[in-house]
């Protein structure tokens, strides 16, 4: 798709902290009552004055320097003059020509190799309301508005215009995601965490932006629907208009919304109620207080617990998910505590729509260790594990209670041994065929042991054990 460019404006609300941006109105908003989390300020009410919260700054600083963006000097506040219902002020506190940070960029995986995707600023600014409509955007007769959201602190990141498919664009947000949760100034799971502005444009036509994504996977899905759309105008050899669209997750089409407006349509003018903020000092604060970023903790699991690149590569997605490998690997052979946690642990809780904090309430990583150890000393077959998580995410309890329960402690070896014999002698004739070469006879073999052990001996062993005994 070399012919298509793809520039994305990201909203990041910092919602880790305990106020808004200029007000001290609590962040903690999601489930209360609309309209409820206001005050004078982040109404926009005549003489009320808005105060900088320095804790929000110094997370933006975070952010900036975690995405190798450039901190300025100093930066200031403007006003971004726009009608919606949904800004009360009837403008956005925003950032234009002074910007807290330049350039920087984010370091993705395209099909097996590396691409940069460079930034081109960071920058603050207030939320605006939320606006729900009865219906959808195109039909609704009439929207409500709940000022709960209005002037959280945001994060607009933007991007040079360097992605060729809305493949990147969805890789790109994943990792950018990931950043931001690794530095624990967002939750990306809260409604509005993230919403993303979409530029596109196809050689020969007009640069179309899509505003409001709320989702990774409704950004490519809507960039993808407008290739196909752009496509079959210019192949017809149609304009496509430069305009501001709408993507309609029902129907998975974008809408035309209004023209494109340009810059000077906001007419930006410095806010005078702010000061300019000198970031020297705060910049002191921040620097040395980066975590580990996820290619600094990937290369150190790999280093400190000698496990593949592929196993790294997954657990570093979910920076919860490798505390909790690490924990595990604290009591047992790291290699098997990160095959089980990201190749059946990892699915289970992703089927139940559960993250690893809500699964570390439930199943501590002391017992999902336990529970390993006793797969590594052939207490238990590793079908019965996988019956252990389940149950045990479903039901709670005791693992010891859940194995005696179901009868999923392992027979010992010579007792498996002696119901192996026993299959061999009850049927001469699976015998007889297997001894003709005929491979499937082995695995009747296999199920009628399994009937005998009621599935508690392991299935590979047991395939074994009967080859030799035939042999």
């Amino acid at each position: 798709m070399d012919d298509v460019v793809i520039g994305l404006e990201v909203h990041v609300q910092l919602n880790k902290l305990r106020t808004k941006l200029f007000c001290s109105c609590p962040l903690d908003y999601h489930h209360s009552p609309p309209n409820t989390h206001v005050c004078p300020v982040c109404l926009g009410m005549p003489g009320a004055m808005p105060v900088i919260n320095k804790e929000a700054v110094k997370a933006a600083i975070k952010v900036a320097l975690a995405l190798n963006s450039e901190i300025q000097p100093f930066t200031v506040f403007d006003r971004k003059n726009y009608f919606y219902p949904d800004l009360p002020k009837g403008f956005q506190i925003s950032q234009y020509d002074r910007p807290l940070a330049l350039g920087g960029y984010v370091t993705i995986e395209v099909d097996g190799e590396e691409k940069r995707i460079q930034l081109k600023r960071v920058h603050m600014e207030e939320d605006p309301g939320k606006l729900s409509y009865k219906g959808s955007i195109t039909t609704a007769k009439y929207s409500l508005i709940d000022y709960n959201r209005s002037g959280a602190p945001l994060l607009e990141i933007v991007t040079e215009p360097v992605m060729n498919s809305p493949k990147e664009a969805r890789l790109f947000l994943n990792k950018l995601r990931m950043i931001l949760e690794y530095l624990d100034v967002f939750d990306g799971d809260l409604e509005g965490a993230m919403r993303v502005d979409a530029n596109i444009s196809l050689e020969g036509g007009g640069r179309v932006e899509v505003k409001n994504i709320s989702s990774f996977k409704g950004v490519e899905r809507a960039l993808s629907y407008e290739v196909m759309r752009q496509k079959n105008l210019l192949q017809r050899g149609r304009v496509v208009a430069r305009e501001t669209r709408h993507f309609d997750e029902a129907r998975n089409i974008t809408v035309t919304l209004r023209s494109k407006e340009e810059e000077q349509d906001y007419r930006y003018f410095p806010e005078p109620d702010l000061v300019p903020v000198y970031t020297g000092e705060i910049l002191k604060e921040v620097e040395g207080t980066l975590p580990e970023m996820p290619e600094e903790k990937r290369e150190r699991l790999k280093r400190e617990y000698a496990i593949g690149d592929n196993y790294a590569k997954v657990l570093i997605l979910d920076v919860k998910m490798a505390d909790y490998f690490e924990d595990v690997a604290k009591y047992v052979n790291p290699k098997l505590a990160a095959s089980w946690i990201v190749d059946v642990l990892r699915g289970e809780l992703n089927y139940r729509g559960w993250n690893f904090p809500k699964c570390r309430e439930v199943f501590s990583p002391e017992e999902f260790a336990k529970l390993i150890k006793y797969l590594e000393e052939d207490r238990i077959t590793e079908k019965g594990v996988v019956e252990v998580i389940r149950t045990k995410l479903d039901e709670g309890g005791d693992i010891d209670e859940v194995i005696k329960r179901k009868g999923l402690f392992a027979i010992p070896k010579e007792e498996i041994v002696k119901f192996c014999k026993e299959a061999i002698e009850e049927n001469p004739k699976a015998v007889q065929d297997y001894m003709k070469g005929k491979k499937q006879a082995l695995n009747f073999l296999v199920g009628q042991v399994m009937k005998k052990t009621r599935g508690r001996a392991d299935p590979g062993e047991t395939a074994k054990m009967l080859e030799e005994l035939l042999a």
